[in-house]
């Protein structure tokens, strides 16, 4: 089985082209090398998926017919992420969500630069 279709079928993105972009661009390894998504894939490879700040890390464990449900995921594929990834991952999650409450939505825009050069002065 193809690794875009693998990572697409295992529910680790939403749709296949999303799985083949990141596939481009050098956001998907197997066995520890950068990939194309045509790679086939077979049983016991190690998958790691770029999510910003860390790699998630997966073992295959079997190979699906289909995209499968999201009960059965457990089936196919296992987590072998580092639990201080995982910590690390979970307070990146929590700092973005405490920044879009109260209001910071990532670059600010030239009117909140004026007035951040405002503050400063």
């Amino acid at each position: 089985m193809r690794i875009d279709k693998y990572i697409w079928a295992i529910r680790l993105f939403k749709t296949r082209s999303l799985a083949s972009k990141a596939c481009i661009g050098e956001k998907v390894k197997l066995n520890g090398d950068f990939i194309k998504s045509s790679k086939i894939v077979k049983k016991n490879d190690v998958i790691a998926i770029k999510v910003v700040p860390i790699w998630r890390i997966f073992k295959i464990i079997d190979l699906p017919k289909t995209r499968v449900g999201a009960k059965l995921v457990g089936d196919f594929s296992k987590e072998i992420t580092p639990n201080g990834d995982l910590e690390l991952l979970n307070q990146y999650e929590f700092i973005n969500r405490q920044n879009r409450s109260i209001g910071i939505k990532g670059r600010p825009t030239k009117k909140d630069r004026r007035n951040l050069g405002d503050w400063l002065k």
